[in-house]
């Protein structure tokens, strides 16, 4: 509270008191004027840190911005994964344009990471993103079939196709998956997954 009061604070251990020159920029999802008033927020805390706000609309409030988005997240997983470019058609932008995406953008980059992941095509349709927001959070927590892949299924889907793609060289495979080499050999034991 000091510091964002006055800009002062002291360094535990030390009297001297420095001072910073910084601005704070905070983000939440939760209405803080109705939490003022519940008790739930701290008051001094809220007027310190409420002197501009800006209300960032939900994605499925600017379904306009899906392309755009859809298209630079898919763009950063093949520059990651070192993969051929990969196109996302028409109709994939249209099915993406008419999800609910409660996650928002979160929900999206982990839709097109997934699909570019699991399917190994470099053109995407809507149907290669239809089978994999089928096995999304948003989707099993409303009542997916029980026939949908579970979370583990999916995880060994993930390695073996990683595994195919990278011709079993385990740093490669490690690297795209974001774990690391003893993470890996840990996952291909527990699913029985061998180096053929």
């Amino acid at each position: 509270m000091r510091v964002l009061q006055d800009q002062t604070f002291e360094v535990l251990g030390d009297s001297k008191t420095r001072r910073v020159d910084v601005r704070i920029i905070s983000a939440t999802n939760q209405n803080l004027q109705e939490m003022v008033a519940a008790g739930t927020f701290r008051e001094d805390l809220f007027y310190r840190i409420n002197l501009i706000t800006i209300r960032v609309p939900s994605l499925r409030e600017r379904t306009d911005d899906i392309p755009l988005l859809a298209n630079h997240f898919a763009k950063l997983q093949v520059k990651q994964n070192n993969f051929e470019p990969v196109t996302i058609t028409p109709d994939a932008i249209s099915f993406l344009k008419s999800l609910p995406f409660p996650g928002n953008i979160r929900e999206l980059k982990n839709l097109i990471d997934r699909t570019i992941l699991v399917s190994g095509n470099s053109v995407l349709t809507a149907a290669d993103f239809e089978k994999q927001y089928e096995q999304s959070p948003s989707r099993i927590t409303k009542g997916t079939p029980e026939s949908a892949m579970s979370l583990e299924e999916m995880e060994k889907n993930m390695i073996c196709k990683a595994m195919e793609m990278y011709g079993n060289n385990y740093s490669k495979v490690a690297t795209a998956l974001g774990l690391t080499r003893q993470a890996l050999y840990r996952r291909l034991e527990k699913y029985g997954i061998v180096n053929s």
